[in-house]
């Protein structure tokens, strides 16, 4: 028998200065069992740097034809397609040709900076792609639970997340920007 999805709850308080949102949103997460729970918060940190009233979780990783975080206008035309770590260059053109605007979020730095030396060059010929990587998520693990109430502010691209069990600062460094 295959080993099923963990369910996560998250509330996330969100005070975005940057883009002036205040706003809280109740979350459910199902944690795919390969995934990590650095990946996990990784998608929280995700949501709340991009949260909107149209943002949503899709089903699960391993979709081709979906994004596992987007932004849909309600017209069905996708707005935002999300990926995390180190996409490949098939996945990222279908993403840009379906998406207004993609973002890739890499959250392990000594993975992140070589693939993206190495991808640099392929990468940039989509002009609505971006590539941030998230400084100082290491430590987003230490948040984890089944259960979260985080309070999340963003201000000049860092978000500080809260919770009882401590607080994290995560920093975006752009490297690629969209044209």
């Amino acid at each position: 028998m295959a080993i099923g999805a963990t369910i996560f709850k998250a509330q996330l308080q969100i005070s975005d200065m940057d883009r002036h949102y205040y706003e809280t949103h109740d979350l459910t997460l199902a944690q795919h069992p390969s995934e990590t729970d650095l990946r996990l918060m990784v998608r929280l940190v995700a949501f709340a740097l991009n949260a909107h009233e149209r943002l949503v979780f899709s089903k699960g990783i391993g979709g081709d034809d979906e994004a596992e975080l987007w932004q849909k206008e309600y017209s069905g035309d996708v707005a935002l397609w999300v990926e995390f770590g180190q996409v490949d260059e098939k996945r990222l053109r279908k993403a840009s040709g379906k998406a207004e605007r993609v973002i890739v979020y890499g959250y392990q730095e000594g993975a992140v900076r070589p693939w993206w030396k190495q991808n640099e060059s392929k990468y940039g010929r989509f002009d609505n792609v971006e590539v941030v990587l998230l400084c100082g998520s290491e430590s987003l693990e230490s948040l984890c639970a089944r259960s979260m109430r985080l309070q999340c502010n963003v201000m000049e691209g860092e978000l500080t997340m809260h919770s009882e069990l401590g607080d994290v600062s995560v920093h975006q460094e752009w490297l690629k920007r969209a044209k």
